[in-house]
């Protein structure tokens, strides 16, 4: 795509009030300034800081986890539209919300991804879930009914399943072992039994073999039997069926479903699960080169957060060069980092990430990156993780892109040095 510099104002619009949706639209701004009309449409009128919602079922307040998007919107002179989106039209280049026709030169689709536990029969009704504040509300609920019998001196069996088509089971392992350092200080963690099962071949199988170790050695020091290439067939009243033949108990059942795309556009290419179709360097979408799709919306087979900045960052600077008549200063090399809670520790993990186009291995390491590949557990990595809470919320309330200027420099190298430090 050649360059292509604008004489006027060009209309960019920006669909999804998420991690993706927000970093677009942030870093559009900081990079164009006034040469470009920027529109937020959003069916939330708040922003959900969501990698921290796995301390709620532990007591964590909702509410300290949410940005009202008004205030850093109408600081960088971004149109905020409240509405969920019912269709894209690319021939007239026309985004339709509720009641209002939203015309566009560029687009940004950031609308983010749903969960469908009613894939797997009897999920849905008897385990809970992960995913919505309300499902962790819930979920805080279990829990401590599950302590409270435990104290009565009941024995019981928590059991977590990561089932097929699970996009980024990650947070579902902080809540295993947050769960088992969190029974040990109620006093109760002789009286549960806890066992992970997932239907990956390893544990956190996107992110390779330094983290599948880690999580190995997590479970055997602390008591938790786990198990991969466990398929989960169906549900029942306290039982879960593998397709390998096996049956797990439970009192306590905790699963991450399988990801769908939250929102459909027929007009768009997508793939089965309706997650839309890009080109990996730019995330363009196939075939529409004014329309961009970045995080969960999009094709790429991890979902989360880290990663849709980095997403989201590519796009907008794909647009901001095309609108300054400039070659654009970055593409799409997707490495994961993120910071695993365990509540005694945390795990850091930078994850150089290739796609392989199989379906039982969708990403790998990249083996040309491996000095990259660093992994490392420790207490002080708990405060990294505090620090990121900290940091990316800060820049979201005053409209600033996550990976920007002087702060997010200041950030990265304290990374760094940890990472080098606590990491290998």
């Amino acid at each position: 795509m050649g360059v292509q510099a604008y004489s006027s104002r060009p209309r960019i619009v920006v669909l999804g009030g998420g991690f993706g949706g927000l970093e677009a639209a942030f870093y559009l701004r900081m990079r164009l300034g006034e040469r470009a009309h920027i529109t937020l449409v959003s069916d939330r009128d708040r922003f959900l800081f969501k990698p921290n919602t796995i301390y709620i079922p532990f007591g964590l307040d909702p509410e300290r986890l949410m940005i009202p998007l008004a205030e850093p919107a109408r600081r960088k002179e971004i149109v905020l539209v409240l509405s969920p989106v019912r269709e894209i039209d690319p021939a007239r280049q026309e985004v339709r919300a509720d009641g209002q026709v939203i015309p566009y030169d560029y687009l940004v689709v950031a609308t983010g991804a749903g969960m469908r536990p009613e894939e797997v029969p009897g999920l849905a009704e008897y385990a809970y879930t992960i995913w919505t504040p309300e499902e962790m509300l819930r979920l805080r609920s279990g829990i401590q009914k599950l302590v409270e019998k435990a104290r009565e001196g009941q024995t019981q069996e928590v059991l977590f399943v990561v089932p097929p088509n699970n996009k980024c089971s990650g947070p579902l392992y902080e809540i295993v072992f947050m769960l088992d350092t969190w029974l040990r200080k109620q006093g109760v963690r002789s009286r549960v039994s806890i066992t992970y099962t997932t239907y990956e071949q390893g544990f956190i199988q996107a992110f390779g073999p330094r983290l599948h170790t880690v999580v190995t050695d997590e479970f055997g020091r602390r008591g938790i039997a786990g198990h991969t290439q466990y398929v989960v067939e169906r549900v029942e009243p306290g039982r879960v069926f593998y397709r390998n033949g096996e049956i797990a108990g439970y009192d306590l059942l905790i699963s991450f479903p399988p990801y769908v795309a939250a929102a459909s556009f027929p007009n768009l290419p997508a793939d089965d699960r309706g997650f839309i179709q890009t080109l990996l360097e730019t995330r363009q979408v196939v075939g529409q080169p004014n329309i961009y799709a970045v995080g969960d919306a999009a094709d790429f087979p991890v979902k989360q957060a880290f990663l849709a900045l980095l997403q989201a960052d590519t796009a907008a600077e794909q647009i901001a060069a095309r609108v300054m008549g400039q070659e654009p200063k970055l593409r799409f090399e997707p490495t994961s980092m993120c910071v695993m809670e365990q509540f005694d520790k945390a795990t850091f993990a930078q994850v150089p990430l290739r796609v392989t186009g199989r379906l039982d291995l969708p990403v790998e390491v990249r083996e040309d990156a491996v000095g990259l590949y660093r992994v490392g557990s420790s207490r002080l990595w708990r405060l990294g993780k505090t620090l990121l809470g900290i940091y990316l919320p800060w820049r979201f309330r005053n409209g600033e892109p996550f990976h920007a200027g002087l702060p997010w420099e200041g950030m990265e190298l304290g990374l760094k040095v940890m990472s080098a430090v606590l990491a290998r």
